[in-house]
């Protein structure tokens, strides 16, 4: 267990320090009853347009993931916060459910998860996404997962009744085929023989699987990428794909943090390449760019992974490549984190734990 670690909220207008030694990062839950659990996505960035995110925040503890920076909207901060303080969207399924029974509804696939793993370690006691499954497969709404959890196979039964129904398929993000790399950058995901386990048990199940790696780290696991989509392929994997890291916002300082003192030697090589692939900076925040990376060395991390895929029979791309399609005319002006929307408002005023008069609802915590 780790002290509590944040860097300054930018939202905030106060930043608070400890006199002394923080305290221990402890784990604390959120329940929280949400207006709505679709996330549209009109970013020609991301290949999907509508998401479901069941959970604020992510276990597992990545310190390169771009989501962090979401925690602060929330008033809480971008390091440790981000997986210690976890909100349950305990309604979620409900709130699928009434979505999917609309006219204007078209069955659009939709994606597990924008901005958490829905199947972190909290799904065990929750299973509101084995829950949101059983939605689709209700609806007969196609779905596709990104995950880093064993605790994928639980739904086995599930998935394969959406595969015939409407379509399913789960892609395992793998980054790293160094355990003790992986261990120092994503202290409590799941080992790489039980991620690659859990990808063979699929595919035989027949769950179309892929490997997403990603991020790709220059310097650091753009050597890893051969074996990894050789094991994705001999684990029954159809598709591989991958995206550069981005470190938006305070996800740069988190990211470095750790980077300097788990890699001491590389970091500094690390960064600079990093900074290489977007013109001195660690993120573009520009639509369209955001994924985006350029260079000579980047250039050879596509020729890499392509060249390899192709040869191992995995349907190869980039990410983001897939053209968003634009949102119909029909859905108007959506959010992009409409679900999110609903929480920042609540939480500016009340904070989580305490009631929200304007919805008449209350976000009660857990602690453990």
């Amino acid at each position: 267990m780790r002290p509590v670690d944040n860097p300054p909220n930018p939202y905030e207008s106060e930043y608070r320090e400890y006199l002394g030694p923080p305290p221990l990062a402890r784990l604390k839950v959120y329940k929280e009853c949400v207006r709505s659990i679709l996330t549209a996505n009109d970013s020609p960035d991301i290949p999907y347009r509508f998401s479901v995110n069941p959970y604020r925040g992510c276990q597992h503890g990545c310190a390169y993931c771009y989501a962090r920076r979401t925690h602060e909207y929330l008033g809480f901060g971008a390091g440790t916060d981000f997986e210690t303080q976890i909100v349950v969207k305990i309604n979620a399924p409900q709130r699928l459910a009434q979505a999917f029974s609309r006219r204007k509804w078209t069955r659009e696939p939709v994606a597990f998860s924008g901005v958490t793993d829905c199947y972190q370690p909290l799904e065990a006691v929750y299973q509101l996404t084995r829950r949101c499954l059983q939605v689709c497969v209700e609806y007969a709404n196609p779905a596709e997962i990104v995950t880093k959890s064993y605790l994928v196979v639980r739904d086995i039964d599930v998935l394969k009744q959406l595969r015939d129904r409407a379509g399913a398929s789960v892609c395992f993000s793998i980054p790293f085929a160094d355990p003790q790399v992986a261990r120092k950058l994503e202290p409590h995901v799941p080992a790489l023989q039980r991620q690659f386990e859990a990808m063979r048990r699929l595919a035989d199940a027949a769950i179309p699987v892929g490997i997403l790696i990603a991020p790709v780290i220059p310097g650091l696991n753009d050597r890893d990428i051969p074996a990894l989509l050789r094991q994705a392929a001999e684990c029954g994997a159809s598709y591989a794909t991958y995206a550069p890291v981005r470190l938006p916002g305070n996800v740069g300082p988190v990211f470095l943090s750790r980077l300097q003192r788990e890699f001491p030697v590389a970091a500094r090589r690390v960064e600079l390449l990093i900074r290489g692939m977007r013109g001195g900076r660690l993120n573009d925040p520009r639509f369209g760019a955001r994924m985006q990376a350029h260079g000579p060395y980047w250039e050879s991390v596509q020729r890499l992974f392509e060249t390899l895929a192709t040869r191992l029979g995995l349907d190869a791309g980039q990410y983001w490549r897939e053209p968003q399609r634009p949102l119909a005319a029909s859905a108007g002006q959506l959010l992009l984190f409409p679900e999110a929307k609903t929480v920042d408002k609540r939480c500016a005023r009340c904070r989580p734990g305490r009631r929200d008069e304007s919805a008449g609802k209350a976000l009660g915590t857990e602690s453990s």
